[in-house]
């Protein structure tokens, strides 16, 4: 008799262990749960990261290019040959072997400005040409003049006040390559001036 009491709280002790042991469990379980519901908010890191990159150069675009840009007529490269990138305006560019897609002549600009979407300023930005800017005439701008961007090559640049830090005449040309970092496929991506590339090897 004695033997079997002992057995039955033995059991008993064990069923209170294992139960408690369960409701344990599904405590954990709940706030595994709790904690993954939070986890969509915890990843503002990741949000924040692809904003910065909103504030990088758009690698690829439509190709179109603002009205009364000028065709080269012979330019060093012409439409359809290969070149070798030699800038690094965003990773993955320099050493690239680039299509020319378009070549124009035109005054080419490196500007500094602030972003219509705030931010810090943008210094030294390549390249901005003269048809992108707000009121152009015939003459190109100069050195320390006040313009504004009516190009999109970053989010926060169209509209925005900027200074011209120099100006050169030269062909530019429009390129697709591929990213050597990425592997990424690039098209019609502007601008790369006629300084930055060299024949292909």
């Amino acid at each position: 008799m004695k033997k079997n009491k002992l057995i039955i709280r033995i059991l008993v002790i064990m069923t209170v262990l294992v139960l408690a042991a369960c409701g344990g469990n599904e405590e954990t379980t709940t706030n595994d749960d709790a904690n993954t519901g939070t986890e969509p908010q915890q990843i503002t890191y990741v949000g924040d990261e692809e904003s910065d990159s909103v504030q990088e150069m758009h690698h690829s675009s439509s190709g179109e290019v603002p009205g009364g840009l000028v065709e080269s007529e012979n330019p060093t490269y012409p439409v359809d040959s290969e070149a070798k990138i030699n800038a690094d305006h965003m990773g993955g560019m320099d050493g690239a072997t680039a299509t020319i897609t378009g070549a124009y002549d035109t005054t080419v600009y490196m500007v500094s400005y602030t972003p219509t979407t705030g931010g810090e300023p943008v210094e030294d930005h390549k390249w901005v040409i003269h048809e992108e800017l707000e009121n152009a005439g015939e003459e190109p701008f100069q050195s320390g003049d006040e313009v504004v961007l009516n190009a999109d090559h970053m989010e926060g640049m169209d509209g925005a006040a900027a200074t011209i830090d120099s100006a050169e005449q030269t062909t530019v040309y429009v390129v697709s390559y591929t990213d050597t970092e990425t592997g990424e496929e690039v098209t019609n991506h502007k601008w790369v001036t006629e300084g930055e590339l060299s024949p292909v090897e």
